[in-house]
């Protein structure tokens, strides 16, 4: 008699529900806003000609769809690969992303736009570099401080040492120049090892350190001197320096408490400069009014909550690396959409960072998907953890 061949068994994936539905609400807002900033540029010679029927590819609408569904289908796959293969890809993923920002560099190799060097080309699509940077930095610290835990918390050397390595980072995006995500990343790193146990003196005096490097970059670079002089009073030439937030800030005015309609905004019309990209949320303050930023910045509080929720269950199930993650996500998603928010509504200087999972662009929308994908399968596995008994959890490991 032939033996009969037993099925495999594969553990279920447990889905945070209320993730998902923040996710999915962040992303479903941010198309129909990009799609509506958009609509203009579809009339054309006195609404004769519509380019989304004659080359609806080369429409952002169409376009941002299709950036939506790739990040969907890597974030799906992202999400079936253990956090033990993350961990051990972590020092490597870095070296990457580091060999990266020098490849940009490279005069021929780099693609300028708008006098920035931060894009590669790759099968006629452009992909930034810091993005992926950003979501290597991440998996890399969390392995660091998994592994060095006891040496953060005891000296000032095992807190320097993962930071030296992020200096590195931080001057190759400043060559760029991408003075934004240099201090992205460099909140996150400080935010983990914070997170982490490093003592709060050390911490203070880090930190001091930073901000004292980041002054002296602002005062010596004439561009960006300029941009924190008209945030500080953007009216006093509202035609040149002070012009973007000088129309942000009447994109919030004119939306008053309930907005002015979907694609009923004037402000997107050549007026609000980069109004689908980086000024996405003006374009919602007008359209949707003070119930739309208010239902937006909701929605992001659910999503870094649960991800401060999933990490601290994974710390308490034992899984430190998949916790550091976790926390390092939450954190790159809650600074880098403060930041935006706050250079849109005034409370910041300007500067070029994305509204997460919602501004127009392939290379942030896929890596921001797959950001989340991590945060689903720290959540699943930690799940799986505190159900299983500990001779099953032995087997799965054994199987990893």
């Amino acid at each position: 008699m032939n033996k009969k061949t037993k099925a495999p068994v594969y553990d279920p994936f447990h889905f945070d529900p209320i993730l998902l539905m923040a996710s999915l609400g962040i992303l479903l807002v941010g198309y129909v806003m990009v799609a509506s900033s958009s609509l203009h540029w579809q009339v054309v010679d006195n609404n004769l000609l519509d380019p989304l029927m004659l080359n609806p590819l080369k429409h952002n609408m169409v376009k941002q769809l299709i950036f939506i569904s790739v990040g969907l289908l890597f974030g799906r796959w992202i999400a079936t690969i253990p956090m033990r293969s993350w961990e051990k890809l972590g020092p490597w993923l870095f070296i990457l992303g580091l060999l990266l920002l020098i490849i940009v560099l490279i005069p021929g190799l780099g693609h300028n736009v708008n006098g920035s060097t931060r894009w590669l080309m790759l099968g006629g699509q452009q992909i930034q570099v810091s993005e992926l940077v950003k979501f290597f930095a991440v998996i890399y610290l969390a392995g660091y401080v998994t592994r060095h835990q006891q040496s953060i918390q005891q000296s000032a050397f095992g807190l320097i040492k993962p930071l030296l390595l992020f200096s590195v980072a931080s001057v190759l995006l400043l060559m760029e120049p991408d003075f934004g995500s240099s201090v992205v990343i460099l909140i996150i790193a400080m935010g983990i090892m914070f997170l982490a146990g490093a003592r709060l003196s050390q911490f203070i005096m880090l930190l001091s350190l930073v901000a004292v490097l980041a002054t002296l970059l602002v005062y010596f670079e004439p561009y960006r001197m300029k941009r924190v002089t008209s945030f500080m009073d953007p009216w006093a030439d509202p035609l040149d320096t002070g012009f973007q937030l000088v129309q942000a800030l009447i994109s919030f005015g004119r939306g008053g408490v309930s907005g002015v309609g979907l694609g009923s905004g004037i402000q997107k019309l050549f007026y609000l400069p980069e109004a689908h990209t980086d000024f996405l949320f003006s374009v919602i303050a007008e359209e949707l009014g003070l119930l739309g930023v208010f239902a937006v910045i909701g929605l992001f509080s659910v999503l870094v909550w649960r991800a401060f929720a999933i990490a601290q269950a994974a710390e308490q199930a034992g899984e430190g690396f998949s916790a550091y993650i976790a926390y390092g996500i939450g954190i790159w998603f809650g600074f880098q959409a403060f930041v935006n928010m706050g250079v849109n509504m005034g409370i910041l200087p300007t500067k070029g960072i994305t509204l997460p999972l919602m501004s127009y662009g392939g290379s942030s929308m896929v890596t921001m998907c797959c950001a989340i994908a991590i945060l689903f399968r720290v959540h699943s596995e930690t799940t799986e953890i505190n159900v299983s008994t500990p001779k099953q959890r032995s087997k799965r490991w054994a199987s990893v």
